[in-house]
Order: structure tokens, then sequence, then C-alpha cells
């Protein structure tokens, strides 16, 4: 809240400063991590993402090795496979290319999460109409949030991921009444947030969204139900699209095993009855349809399952004082963030990303399956912070001149 409403000349003076505040905690919290990982961390998914690395630094590009097949053919599972999360190794080969070696991409990812953490900032100052107060507590929440922020020591895809997908928050909101140059960046970050992940479309997809809501409320319903039917006959497309993104997964096979978690018994489900299995030899889209058509009720439970494991944070392995956090902290800044995103004085295209970032996520979680850590919650809780903070700005009282729906940001 402003300077003027604090009655401590203490609180008065530490807000003046909370920016720099914010720098510190930021920092304390980056050194806090390289203590505890002692440096960068290698991780269960780190010698893939290397290796590739390795080889586009040693080539300039990506050079097949000998053994496998020229220009990396389907059969070579592994080459395919990096091909999901294409962004990151080229990422990382630029600081081995550099001899900068892990501590260069991992300080790297650290500079790209502090851009994303400002960005955040601004983006959601300027979403509040230039107040303040919810921008401090979204940020805060994003650097204190040790699910979020302990990545950034990691050797994987998490941490540029999150950065990336922030950045995209922030520059739809500073597309918003801007020129060609701001839609041409949201776009740039938008495709990069999409090579950096397979679940990277999401980001896009929420873009997507935002942009429907836009033309629903601001522009002629003709362009609304023209972009939908668009949309409609791409279906063919992007489900072609889909189902080769998915060829190095086996999805059909973590249903009959019934993990909620990948790669472990724990808390999985089993069927009252045999399932019904799909043909061999089919896409991945068509073997999760055929399931889905012969194990309804069995898929539900897996679903519904899965939902939960995600959004709860609660799994069976974390330690008591993570569940209690989760439970205590992280389940309440949900229920701020359903208010935030019914706030009316927040731009409606930006609240839209901001819910479909996480519902999207869940959905893929739902219908593929959740990692035993925190790796596909933490790169969507920064949204959830984002309207947790939006839903307590009216508690403030910073609703009294909103900015209107269709003002320029």
């Amino acid at each position: 809240m402003p300077s003027s409403r604090f009655s401590s000349p203490l609180l008065r003076q530490l807000w003046r400063h909370h920016r720099w505040l914010l720098l510190g905690l930021w920092l304390l919290v980056q050194a806090g991590y390289l203590l505890k990982f002692h440096g960068p961390h290698f991780a269960n998914d780190s010698a893939r993402y290397l290796e590739y690395a390795a080889n586009v630094a040693a080539h300039g590009h990506y050079a097949p090795e000998p053994t496998a097949p020229a220009g990396g053919a389907p059969d070579n599972f592994q080459y395919e496979h990096a091909q999901r999360y294409l962004l990151y190794p080229w990422f990382e080969s630029v600081w081995l290319r550099l001899h900068a070696g892990r501590w260069g991409i991992v300080l790297a990812q650290m500079a790209v999460a502090g851009l994303a953490a400002g960005a955040l900032y601004r983006a959601v100052q300027r979403l509040a109409g230039g107040r303040c107060e919810a921008a401090a507590l979204a940020t805060g929440l994003l650097v204190a949030w040790p699910d979020v922020q302990q990545f950034n020591c990691y050797l994987l895809t998490e941490s540029l991921f999150t950065s990336l997908s922030v950045l995209s928050f922030w520059a739809l909101v500073r597309a918003r009444g801007g020129g060609w140059a701001a839609w041409a960046l949201l776009l740039g970050l938008l495709a990069l947030a999409a090579l950096a992940r397979p679940n990277g479309f999401v980001v896009a997809g929420a873009a997507l969204l935002a942009g429907l809501a836009g033309l629903w409320l601001y522009a002629r319903p003709r362009l609304f139900w023209a972009a939908v039917g668009a949309l409609l006959l791409a279906v063919p497309l992007l489900l072609r699209a889909l189902d080769h993104q998915l060829e190095t997964y086996f999805i059909v096979e973590t249903y009959q095993r019934g993990e909620l978690m990948f790669a472990t018994s724990a808390w999985a489900l089993h069927p009252a009855a045999p399932l019904h299995m799909p043909p061999a030899g089919t896409g991945q889209v068509a073997r999760v349809i055929y399931f889905a058509a012969h194990n309804p009720g069995f898929l539900a439970r897996l679903m519904a399952g899965k939902l939960f494991v995600f959004f709860s944070s609660i799994k069976p392995y974390y330690s008591a004082g993570h569940r209690l956090m989760s439970v205590l902290v992280l389940w309440p800044l949900y229920a701020l963030a359903v208010r935030g995103a019914r706030q009316p004085a927040v731009w409606a295209p930006a609240r839209v990303f901001l819910g479909a970032v996480p519902l999207l996520q869940a959905a893929v979680v739902m219908l593929t399956v959740d990692d035993w850590d925190v790796r596909f919650l933490a790169p969507v809780l920064p949204f959830v912070f984002v309207l947790a903070a939006l839903g307590v700005w009216k508690k403030w009282g910073n609703v009294d001149n909103p900015m209107p729906e269709g003002a320029p940001g």
C-alpha cells in the first residue's frame, strides 16, 4: 500500500525502497541456492541436454553420430526426443562455446530470471493502473517461492521456460495499445517459449485465448467468429502436429500402470477390471482416444487424481514442512487467484491469459502424467501469484479510479 497509508515511519521508509528490497531478496535467494547445490545442479535429464549442446558447440550445428542415421532419422530416439526441447540445448551451447561451462549456463539462467522478475513487476503495475502494491506482492511471491527459484541452478529447461513464459506475459500487457514492434516481440517470445519445452504451446494457447477474449469484448463479433472458424479448420493440422510431438512419449502405457506421477507407483490407481488397450501401430492421439472410449471410468479417475496431485503440491515423499507450506500458503493463493481472475478493474485479456496458462497446463498433465517433482507446476506458479495479488488489490482499496477496460496500458 502507498507510503502515505503507513502509520509507522519505518514502514513508510521500507515501502519507498521496496524495489531495492525485492532486488536484495532476489540476490539473496540466488546465492542461497548456489550454496545449497554447490553451484550448477546436474539433475536426471541434464545429460541429454548437455550432450546435445556439446555437439552443437563443437560443430556449430547438430552433427549426428556416425552410428546414427544421417540427418537424425525417426529411429534415433534420443535425437528425436531432444527436438521437443530444442531451444534449451542451443541456449546451453552458447555458453559451452564461450568456454563458460555449466557456471555460464546457470548464471545466464539467473540473469534471464532476474529480467523476468522485473518484467513481471512492470506488467502487474501496468495492469493495476500504475499502482505498485499488487506488483510488489506478485514479485515478492515469485522471488521467495522456493519451488520456482531453485530451478535457476538446475541444468534443466524449467528456469528458461518459466522466464520466457513470464516475459511473454509482460509482452502481452505491453502490446496493449502498442505498435507492430510490440506485437512482434510478443510473437517472438511465444515462439521461444513453445520451443523450450514440449508443453510450451500452453503459453501460446493462453495468448490465443486472450486474443479471442479481446476480439469478443472490444471488436466486432464477426472478427471473433471468423477467428473461431479458422481455428476449427486448423484442428486437423493441430492434431497432426500434436501426434508428431507425442511420438517419443508413452502416454497410454502410463495409463496402463495407473501412474499419477511419472515413473513411480506412489498413489498409483488400479483398475477394477482388465483394461482395453489400443492396437499397436496407431498414432499417440488415436491411442489416447481409443483408451478413453473403452476405459472412460478408469481414465476419469486417473485424470482427477492427476489434477489433485498437480495443484495440491503435497506429493507423498515431500517433507512435512513442504506440505504445510502448500496447504497453508499455496492453497489460499489459489482462492485469491480465482478472485483476481474475476477482478473487473483488470484488463480482461490479461486475466484470460493468466488463468489459461495454469489451466491448460493442468489439462496437459491430466491427459499425460504429472512429474514426481514440481517441474510441471513451478512454471505456472508466477501466473497464480499475479492473479492472487490482483485478487487482494480490491481489499487495498485501489479500485476507486480503476483503469478503464479499453484504455491503453
